[in-house]
């Protein structure tokens, strides 16, 4: 029997004042050594407490349970001190959660707490923005997920073989974000995903945002003068170290295909990354002004450093000179009740 809390889409609307943070692929497990969460656990708390503290809600963007390995009922008994900080948000109010491709099983889970969606509308007065997992755009995952499922539980996982997905592909991973991106553009909104493992912010993946970056820093350069010349010197020296150990972690066709066949991508698609990076921890802050990718990097103190961020309005403007179509609201899709709603208030 299906869920009674789940319904296919859900409107957030956010208003002035209101924060929203997207987080996804967490693949809770069973704490063991295919528990890729385990080692950004308290890293993870912290995040989340902090987040909690100051009033933000919580957008859980899919793949949060590793239902195709283990049963809800191990997972909730490992990590109830995570369960504990989810009820938490949702006693306030403040929680949402989509479904992935590893834990659409919620939607059979009558027990299960919190309401399940597949995608969910932000509305943020200056447009709208799409909040789903990703998987949606994969045959594999739509026409085959149990049979994946089933490799996963009976197959790899007695052998200790980590999760398959389109994380561990580059040639999946640009599949999934290419059908978004141009789900995105047709409809002149923003889209949110998680699904590959990969934050994306405006389109772009880490190594085309750091070669543009480079790019506008020397453009700079002739005209700076004094600290203001030693400090673009300096940036341009870290972005390239940085661009050099992405060139060694990346297969070099996924790096040409990361901008989707277009000179100058049109920024309508983010990623949230994911919980079980070996670095630490990204998500997508979200407000009626702003929207940022951040990072919560492992070790020391947790701290919140933004890899990239900008304003909507900024944003709306160009994926309207870029985009090249005609302005139309995008609809979630069919569902067969009226779509819930939501208010986010300061």
């Amino acid at each position: 029997m299906m869920n009674p809390r789940f319904n296919p889409s859900a409107v957030l609307a956010l208003s002035a004042g209101g924060r929203v943070l997207v987080m996804s692929d967490f693949h809770m497990g069973d704490g063991g050594r295919s528990d890729d969460l385990v080692k950004n656990e308290a890293l993870l708390l912290a995040c989340l407490s902090r987040y909690f503290d100051e009033g933000w809600h919580l957008v859980l963007n899919g793949d949060i349970e590793e239902l195709q390995r283990h049963p809800l009922k191990t997972i909730r008994r490992r990590w109830k001190p995570l369960y504990d900080m989810f009820d938490a948000f949702a006693r306030e109010s403040r929680l949402l959660k989509t479904l992935g491709n590893h834990d659409e099983e919620l939607i059979f889970e009558e027990g299960y707490p919190y309401p399940l969606y597949n995608v969910i509308r932000i509305e943020t007065g200056v447009l709208p923005v799409f909040v789903y997992h990703g998987h949606q755009s994969s045959r594999v995952y739509t026409r085959y997920n149990t049979l994946v499922g089933a490799g996963l539980k009976y197959v790899f996982k007695p052998i200790g073989i980590r999760n398959l997905s389109s994380a561990r592909s580059p040639r999946r991973r640009f599949h999934v974000e290419k059908k978004a991106y141009d789900f995105s553009l047709k409809n002149n909104v923003i889209s949110i995903i998680g699904h590959t493992h990969r934050e994306l912010f405006e389109s772009l993946g880490r190594f085309s945002f750091l070669k543009f970056e480079i790019e506008r820093l020397c453009r700079e350069y002739p005209r700076a003068e004094g600290l203001l010349r030693e400090e673009i010197a300096r940036e341009v020296r870290l972005l390239q170290t940085e661009l050099g150990m992405l060139k060694k972690a990346e297969r070099r066709y996924a790096l040409r295909e990361s901008l989707y066949g277009q000179a100058f991508p049109v920024p309508c698609l983010f990623n949230s990354g994911s919980a079980i990076g070996k670095k630490g921890v990204t998500a997508i802050e979200l407000t009626r002004e702003r929207i940022a990718l951040v990072h919560w990097p492992s070790g020391g103190e947790p701290r919140r450093e933004v890899l990239n961020e900008d304003r909507l309005e900024r944003i709306s403007a160009k994926i309207e000179l870029l985009g090249g179509t005609e302005k139309r609201p995008a609809k979630i899709p069919p569902a067969p009740s009226s779509p819930e709603r939501h208010s986010v208030l300061a």
